[in-house]
C-alpha cells in the first residue's frame, strides 16, 4: 500500500513578477474526486504558459501552483476510474499544479508513460502533443496534401510537434530565429526551415511549397509577422494564435483576408473544456504514443530540481534553448 502523506513541497506563484516570485511552500496533497487521479510526481515540464501566469499572477482556476504537465506514478484512484493501477508510471496533462510532489489530473489526460522514455522525456509530451494536435487537427483541420507551418520550431512545443507530424506524413515548415535553430529545425523534421525575420520568408515560403502556399499556421509570436504570414497563406487558410503577448492587439489589413478567405484564431488550451480535451487525448492515444521513443524524443535542454523552479524560468526568458527546460521531483 502506498503511503500518501499529508502535505507536500510544492512551487507556489506568491505575487505577480519575476522568476523569484516563485517559492516553495508547503502544501496539503489533495484528494482525488470521481474520474481523477492523484499522481506522485517525479519531473515535470517548463512551458511559456507558466511564465505567463507567473508575470500576471493571476490563476484562472484559483491554483497558485503552476505547471500543466507531469511524469510520475498513479498514487490514488478517485471512484470510477478504470483501466489505470495503483503504482503505474504514467504521464498526464493537468490544469494546473505540476511544481509539485503530488497533483490531481482527470482520468482522460493520463497515458501510460512509454517505456522508451525516462521520465523527464514522458513529462515533456503532453503539452506540446496535447497543443499540436488541438490546433492542427481539430480546430484547423490540416489534411496531409496541405502545407503547415510553425513559428517557433525549436520551442519546447514546436520541436516535438515537428517530429510527430513529419513521422505521420504532414508537411510542417518551422521559423526560429537563429541560425542554428533553424538547422535544427531540419534534424527535427521541419521539410524547410527559415529565420523568422527573413524580409523575404514569405516568397522562399511559398517557392518551399510550391506555389501552394500554408493551409494551416500556428503562431506563439502574437502576431509579429503577420504581413509576412498573409503572404504566404494558402486560399481559405487559417492562421491560429496560441499567444496574446501581453494584450496585443492585430492591425489587420483586411482586404488581404478577403482576397484569399483567411480565417484567423487563437486558442487557450488550459480552459478547454474537459470532453474536448479528451477527445484530442484519445487522437494522441492512436496517432502518437506508438512513435513516443522510438520516432518522437524530445530534445531536453536542461533540467533542474523543483527548488530551483526560479532558475529554470529564467533560463526560459532568455530565449536562447533548445527543447524543453525540466524540473526534476524526488520521489518522498
Amino acid at each position: 500500500m502506498m503511503h500518501i502523506p499529508k502535505t507536500q513541497t510544492a512551487i507556489v506563484i506568491s505575487g505577480p513578477g519575476g522568476p523569484d516570485v516563485l517559492v516553495p511552500r508547503e502544501l496539503p496533497v489533495e484528494t482525488p474526486g470521481a474520474g481523477e487521479i492523484l499522481i506522485r510526481v517525479t519531473a515535470a515540464g517548463i512551458n511559456r504558459h507558466d511564465i505567463h501566469q507567473r508575470a500576471s499572477g493571476k490563476h484562472s482556476d484559483g491554483r497558485a501552483v503552476p505547471g500543466l504537465e507531469v511524469c510520475g506514478t498513479v498514487a490514488v484512484l478517485g471512484s470510477g476510474v478504470t483501466g489505470i493501477t495503483q503504482g503505474d508510471r504514467v504521464m498526464a496533462l493537468v490544469p494546473g499544479g505540476g511544481y509539485g510532489q503530488y497533483v490531481i489530473a482527470p482520468a482522460p489526460l493520463v497515458m501510460p508513460a512509454p517505456d522508451g522514455l525516462s521520465d523527464i522525456e514522458a513529462a515533456a509530451i503532453p503539452e506540446a502533443v496535447f497543443t499540436t494536435w488541438w490546433n492542427f487537427f481539430h480546430l484547423m483541420s490540416l489534411q496531409k496534401d496541405q502545407f503547415a507551418l510553425f513559428h517557433g520550431g525549436t520551442s519546447g512545443v514546436g520541436h516535438i510537434a515537428l517530429q510527430a507530424m513529419s513521422a505521420l506524413g504532414y508537411n510542417v515548415i518551422a521559423t526560429a530565429g537563429s541560425a542554428q535553430k533553424v538547422a535544427a529545425c531540419g534534424d527535427f523534421g521541419a521539410m524547410a526551415a527559415f529565420s523568422y525575420d527573413d524580409p523575404e520568408l514569405a516568397t522562399k515560403v511559398m517557392e518551399a511549397t510550391g506555389g501552394a502556399g500554408i493551409s494551416t499556421l500556428l503562431d506563439v509570436s502574437a502576431g509579429a509577422h503577420l504581413a509576412q504570414d498573409l503572404a504566404m497563406m494558402a486560399p481559405d487558410g487559417m492562421i491560429a494564435h496560441l499567444s496574446g503577448g501581453g494584450g496585443s492587439t492585430l492591425d489587420l489589413p483586411v482586404r488581404d483576408l478577403m482576397a484569399k478567405r483567411i480565417r484567423i484564431t487563437g486558442s487557450l488550451l488550459r480552459p478547454l473544456p474537459l470532453d474536448r480535451k479528451s477527445q484530442v487525448a484519445d487522437a494522441i492515444r492512436r496517432d502518437v504514443w506508438p512513435l513516443l521513443g522510438t520516432r518522437v524524443r524530445p530534445s531536453i535542454a536542461q533540467v533542474f530540481p523543483l527548488t530551483d523552479a526560479a532558475a529554470a524560468h529564467a533560463m526560459m526568458e532568455t530565449g536562447s534553448h533548445i527543447g524543453k527546460i525540466m524540473l526534476r521531483l524526488t520521489p518522498d
